[in-house]
């Protein structure tokens, strides 16, 4: 089968994680190789030591987009729920699979700020109207939304299998699952 990167990028609490394991599962029932990439996750064993600077942020995007590349070009779908917040990085992940001739697909989780810090999965939005932290993503530090991603899912506006199917309709649609 066909490996493909999935990066699904958007805000804190916008569900990127939650519908990356929905589809996750939804391919493994179908037999695919399938490996969810969460960006927590790779910060405590692969970024470890990085903090949260523009530069961080990069080395981290770079990191992560390298296994997904490894992985993806074996055969797996790497499904890549990670916030990625600057263009440049993403664009540069991209241009990656590209070179390496990888199926990469960018979707935004386009869940808008107020309805992210609702949900509040990790308190993080709390904490920074707390002032216990600053620099959190689409509050007090930039995100910059893709122009043009392979697909936008309006998350606030349907559920996690609608959004899940939404994405496993477009890796069909492009021959990847």
């Amino acid at each position: 089968m066909t490996g493909a990167t999935i990066w699904l990028t958007g805000l804190p609490s916008a569900g990127k994680t939650t519908i990356a394991r929905e589809l996750a599962g939804r391919l493994r029932g179908e037999g695919h190789r399938v490996e969810v990439l969460d960006g927590d996750e790779i910060r405590e064993f692969l970024s470890a030591g990085l903090g949260f600077s523009r530069e961080d942020r990069h080395t981290n995007v770079q990191r992560i987009g390298f296994v997904a590349e490894l992985l993806a070009s074996n055969g797996v779908k790497a499904l890549v729920p990670v916030i990625a917040p600057y263009a440049d990085s993403r664009e540069a992940v991209r241009k990656r699979h590209q070179a390496e001739g990888t199926a990469y697909l960018e979707v935004h989780v386009a869940t808008p700020v107020e309805v992210c810090s609702e949900r509040d999965v990790k308190g993080l939005y709390a904490k920074q109207a707390a002032g216990e932290i600053s620099g959190l993503t689409g509050v007090d530090d930039p995100y910059e939304a893709p122009e043009s991603p392979d697909l936008r899912i309006e998350s606030h506006t349907q559920t996690v299998q609608e959004s899940a199917t939404a994405l496993h309709t477009l890796l069909t649609e492009r021959g990847l699952a």
